[in-house]
């Protein structure tokens, strides 16, 4: 009994852990669409987070300002 509690607790807790392992691979769309992508133009970036990642003008902006975009 006190086994089958464990495994379900380790099952709940890996169930838990929804984020994505980051790979590099969010940077290879940007690099096809744009030959030359500069993450740091706020244009290019926001451009490139609606694209590659489907978002939103709000969500892409707030996005690149926290990676440094101007």
């Amino acid at each position: 009994m006190r086994l089958l509690a464990v495994i379900l607790f380790a099952f709940m807790t890996a169930a838990c852990n929804q984020e994505q392992d980051v790979t590099g691979s969010t940077q290879i769309c940007p690099m096809r669409s744009y030959g030359s992508y500069n993450p740091r133009d706020m244009n290019q970036c926001v451009a490139a987070c609606k694209s590659c990642d489907h978002g939103n003008t709000v969500t892409c902006t707030t996005a690149c300002t926290l990676r440094g975009a101007h």
